[in-house]
């Protein structure tokens, strides 16, 4: 628990003093009966005592001063919250590396599948998206909350030449923020396995866009699943912090073996390797996580671990109000107590 006003819990030090207060009082009422000269006649006539009950009121009102310093401090804890996401981009590699039958019955069904279950299980108001990329990136269904137009869209994936990892990026932020104005093309070459940015500057945007912090932005993020590293397009993690200083947290899923399979495409062999650490430098980048996945069930899981985060997610919230309304019911209860016990209240 973190407070806001950590000054104001210096007031705590004013309880133990309430504590001595209240026992000089009952010694000094003590000291008061035994005037009397016959104290049993006393107690006769006052019939029995209040006893433990006495005590309670009191109790409950320094309960309540002490809750209502905490209030005071307005104290901040992390909470799991239904979540506000309501736009999800599914970018999905439909690379013919795909294809391979390393997993059952090939990679590009196992995460169809993966995929499906997925957006069955998000709540019903948030919109999913999908970009299918290879050699390029598009977008295959815009943001909806219709289910069966979402799960078309993956089902008719068509598998192709290429892995554009960076493209897929920027094709997403483009769908979440169709009035900025990124440069999807010339502004960036292609640089053997890796993509490099053509020139120091990126890509041009809003001249009054001021840049946010990294996964600030709760209401919407993105999934890029590949099974290999880029051999085309922007470089990914030039493309990962523009969507950093959007907020946009890009989650990362690298699908497959992680030493390597030779799968054929085309006529042609190749060998397909995962690129972990750039998958970990974007997501880390956007401040979101990387996951890996051998198999059709570990993707499965993946998914299902991914929409437990977007259906309820944890974050740190002010709690300032259940602390005072703690206090004022506690400072009720020791009116309501002392009124019924004692006619009168304290």
């Amino acid at each position: 628990m973190t407070f806001s006003w950590p000054t104001m819990l210096w007031l705590l030090l004013s309880v133990p003093l309430l504590v001595w207060l209240y026992l000089f009082l009952l010694g000094r009422r003590r000291k008061s009966a035994i005037r009397y000269a016959n104290l049993t006649l006393v107690k006769e006539a006052m019939g029995r005592g209040p006893g433990w009950k006495r005590h309670i009121p009191p109790l409950l009102l320094l309960l309540a001063w002490t809750t209502a310093i905490f209030a005071t401090a307005r104290p901040s804890t992390m909470i799991t919250l239904p979540s506000q996401q309501n736009t999800v981009i599914l970018a999905m590699d439909v690379s013919g590396s795909m294809r391979a039958a390393d997993v059952d019955p090939n990679r590009i069904i196992a995460s169809q599948d993966a995929a499906v279950e997925f957006v069955e299980a998000q709540p019903g108001q948030t919109r999913i998206g999908v970009v299918a990329f290879a050699g390029t990136a598009m977008l295959v269904q815009a943001p909806t909350t219709d289910r069966a137009a979402v799960l078309e869209s993956i089902e008719r994936f068509q598998l192709q030449r290429g892995t554009n990892l960076g493209g897929a990026i920027l094709t997403s932020l483009q769908t979440l923020f169709p009035e900025a104005q990124f440069d999807l093309g010339n502004r960036f070459r292609s640089q053997g396995p890796r993509a490099a940015p053509l020139g120091d500057s990126g890509p041009d945007e809003e001249d009054d866009f001021v840049a946010v912090e990294p996964g600030s932005y709760t209401n919407a993020s993105i999934i890029l699943m590949t099974d290999g590293q880029p051999t085309t397009g922007p470089d990914p993690v030039e493309a990962a912090r523009l969507a950093a200083d959007r907020g946009i947290r890009v989650f990362t899923v690298g699908f497959g073996s992680q030493s390597g399979e030779i799968v054929g495409f085309g006529g042609r062999s190749m060998r397909v390797q995962l690129d972990e650490d750039m998958l970990r430098q974007v997501a880390e980048v956007t401040r979101a996580r990387y996951f890996h996945a051998a198999t059709g069930t570990d993707l499965a899981e993946v998914y299902q671990e991914l929409s437990s985060q977007f259906v309820m997610e944890r974050e740190e919230t002010e709690i300032t109000a259940l602390f005072s309304g703690l206090a004022a019911l506690l400072m009720m209860l020791s009116a309501t107590l002392s009124f019924i016990w004692f006619n009168r209240i304290l």
